[in-house]
């Protein structure tokens, strides 16, 4: 009989079919496609790995016009399914009509049971067919895959369904919302503005946020402090905290002039237990990983592919306990083979081990954890950052609690009271493991009660309250969890779009004007579309379809009737909508005054594709300006100290930002660009990029002069002053986060050998 395995991806298929050939999986292509080959107890296996869907969802041709379409019957038109990859589809039908049965191996999840779901369909096969087996695993191990192959199971066919909602209800949201944005405001074609159902909840949270600390107006407060002697200095703060009436403060200080004793009216001193934080689930490991600088985005592509190599378990998951599957000695007796080595046998030297749990208990998949030993040399260093993130967090779980010795003293000074805490860590428990997180420690010598120390100085100290935080992407994540919106396998995808589309920058995170625009129209004429309710109503709809509550039919019927709804408020508000998006967007390329004739200069794009600074009079003033064609582009208030020309910021993926004066012929300009001199003809060398953005330091004799030499990109560039002694090429520090080198900018440089 002929087993046909359909794994999710490549790599995937790889792995599982080296496992259940025990390393003797023959590797055929059938066209374009490597399908691995073997035998097993007399079966022939297959085992094909997808490229993800092959097959999506689109509207009829007939819908293709987004001026002319009726957005109320794109509401309830039926999306159209159509084959990606034809040739996967047609190799899969033919190798399914051969097979006695069939395994779904894809990620045991929502988007895993439907991409299943749509291989089938396209092979014309129930999935409730009898020859139709699930294999569910969150390991590509080699204990895993054997057991999830012993023990498979029936396709969950409702798993598939909730996945095949979301599909459909994000095209007809996404599709209807960004029609009317971009028409209302005249920006179809390349320059669309982008909305969607989680898009734009969650791009209000940031503009709401923006608008609390543009509209915070600070308030005064005072605190009241004492300096007071034994053998050291000790602080002691008034126990009335923050104080906001200044007389009040200056009535305290009469009264406490001239003191020179502070009686202890009270001294505790106890240990305080600092438990260990919960198993990694999704949202929290992506919240970690972007505080040691990983994009949400880019720590789940690097955790994807450590999964595909069998070195973590399965990234997308809800679930912060370990379930009792999990032989956690075993794990750690892997981690013996790791750099870990030391670590690993500590927590194992533990009588007993006792796991730290969350509070969210799913069965699908566990936490995240490590489920294979790697070697910092055998991995790139952004995978060994987040191997040893998942590694470190494991690790803590498993650990005793940190224990902290916490003193807190009250003096006594004329009948006013100051108090003083400190905090010592005493045993180092679970943070020794994990060493992103720090606690201050406040070093406090002991009292006892009745004893009399000396005032040093007693002083107040003026402060202002400060406006709330920026969400960084690790609280927006957070946050996103917290109101429903999204799951744990697409919120990184929405923050990413929000960058993509240009309506968010930085990180912190701080909406464009462009994102401001929409959210405030938005808000202004059809405030749904921004709240949080409306998507988390349909999220937990769409997890009832999982738990087979619901039928797939019915929660799109009930996103269609909102969407209906939400239309109808559209279109009764189009110009009114339009009108303030496209005031707002002007603003955004606005710039400053043209110094040449009082025109606006603004970024104009020309044909849609390269951009430049120009005049709002041409062609009676011709004045321009190129700027760099790749990057995003943020106006500032500022101007150039030297030429008085407008000041932008260019943010270059994966290599920072960097502000410049527009004017070319500017030395402002050129100075920061400077790398040395050209070892060939002696003109000055300058950081420059290319069309695609890839970064390099080039001639300024350019063309009468070719050198040019390619520079790391990432990280920031700065000219060491020094040319290299073997090849005479600038030598420059590249700087990394903490980590700082200085290289020869030359690749064929004879010293690098």
């Amino acid at each position: 009989m002929a087993v046909l395995v359909i794994a999710e991806k490549y790599n995937a298929a790889m792995r599982i079919a080296t496992i259940l050939a025990g390393g003797k999986a023959e590797r055929k292509m059938y066209g374009s496609l490597p399908v691995f080959q073997f035998k097993k107890d007399g079966e022939e296996w297959h085992v094909v790995g997808l490229r993800g869907h092959i097959i999506e969802l689109d509207f009829p041709e007939k819908m293709n016009s987004w001026e002319k379409t009726d957005l109320s019957k794109l509401v309830v038109e039926k999306p159209l399914k159509e084959v990606r990859i034809k040739g996967i589809a047609s190799v899969v039908k033919n190798l399914a009509s051969k097979a006695g049965k069939i395994i779904i191996a894809t990620d045991y999840d929502r988007e895993g049971e439907l991409i299943g779901k749509e291989i089938l369909e396209i092979a014309g096969i129930s999935p409730r067919d009898a020859k139709v087996k699930r294999a569910k695993f969150s390991a590509l191990t080699k204990q895993e895959i054997t057991e999830a192959f012993q023990h498979l199971q029936d396709f969950d066919e409702a798993l598939a369904d909730a996945a095949a909602a979301r599909q459909e209800i994000d095209l007809k949201w996404g599709a209807v919302l960004t029609r009317f944005i971009s028409t209302s405001s005249g920006r179809v074609g390349k320059n669309f503005l982008s909305v969607g159902r989680v898009q734009s909840p969650t791009l209000a949270l940031v503009v709401e946020n923006d608008n609390l600390i543009k509209n915070f107006v600070p308030q005064r407060f005072w605190e009241i402090f004492a300096d007071l002697k034994k053998k050291e200095t000790v602080t002691a703060r008034h126990i009335a905290g923050r104080i906001f009436d200044e007389q009040k403060v200056k009535e305290i200080l009469a009264k406490l002039e001239g003191a020179e004793t502070a009686t202890v009216k009270e001294y505790t001193e106890k240990d305080q237990k600092d438990y260990p934080p919960p198993p990694f689930n999704t949202t929290t490991f992506l919240a970690e990983a972007s505080k040691i600088g990983y994009s949400p985005a880019k720590a789940m592509q690097i955790a994807e592919d450590l999964y595909m190599r069998g070195l973590i378990s399965y990234p997308r998951t809800d679930n912060t306990v370990y379930p009792p599957t999990i032989n956690l000695r075993s794990v750690l007796q892997e981690l013996r083979n790791s750099p870990f080595r030391e670590m690993a046998e500590e927590v194992l030297s533990q009588e007993r081990i006792h796991p730290s749990r969350g509070k969210m208990e799913t069965t699908d998949h566990p936490p995240i954890y490590p489920v294979s030993a790697a070697q910092r040399d055998k991995l790139k260093k952004e995978e060994w950052d987040i191997y040893e993130l998942v590694v470190r967090r494991f690790l803590a779980t498993l650990a005793p609690p940190a224990v902290f010795q916490v003193k807190k003293v009250v003096f006594e000074i004329k009948e006013e009271l100051f108090v003083a805490d400190g905090s010592v860590m005493i045993e180092e428990g679970w943070r020794r493991y994990y060493t992103y997180s720090k606690r201050a420690e406040i070093h406090l010598p002991v009292f006892r009660q009745g004893e009399v120390v000396a005032v040093d100085s007693i002083h107040s100290k003026e402060d202002k309250t400060k406006p709330p935080a920026r969400y960084s992407q690790s609280a927006l994540l957070q946050a996103m969890e917290k109101l429903g919106l999204g799951t744990k396998s697409t919120r990184h995808e929405i923050i990413q779009k929000l960058y993509e589309r240009k309506y968010i920058t930085g990180n912190p995170v701080v909406p464009t004007p462009s994102g401001h625009a929409v959210i405030d129209a938005l808000k202004t004429y059809a405030e749904i579309v921004t709240k949080p309710e409306m998507t988390s109503k349909l999220e937990e709809e769409m997890s009832e379809i999982a738990a087979k509550k619901r039928k797939m039919e019915s929660v799109i019927k009930d996103s269609e009737e909102i969407l209906l709804k939400i239309v109808e408020l559209l279109e009764k508000n189009r110009k009114g909508i339009g009108d303030k998006i496209r005031t707002a967007i002007k603003e955004q390329h606005h710039l400053g005054r043209c110094g040449k004739c009082g025109g606006d200069l603004s970024i104009i794009h020309a044909n849609g594709k390269r951009r430049f600074v120009g005049c709002s009079n041409y062609p009676a003033c011709g004045v321009s300006f190129p700027i760099p064609q790749t990057g995003h582009i943020e106006k500032t208030e500022e101007k150039c100290e030297q030429c008085e020309m407008p000041v932008i910021k260019i943010t270059h993926k994966g290599h920072g930002s960097e502000k410049i004066c527009i004017n070319p012929e500017c030395t402002a300009h050129t100075e920061k660009r400077k790398i040395g001199v050209c070892p060939r003809c002696g003109s000055e060398m300058q950081v420059m990029h290319g069309k695609t953005g890839k970064r390099f330091v080039g001639c300024t004799n350019y063309p009468r002069c070719k050198t040019a030499y390619p520079l790391p990109q990432t990280g920031k560039i700065v000219y060491t002053g020094k040319h290299c002694k073997d090849c005479g090429a600038p030598v420059v520090k590249v700087v990394v986060k903490k980590n700082a080198w200085e290289l020869c900018v030359n690749p064929e440089c004879k010293g690098k050998k």
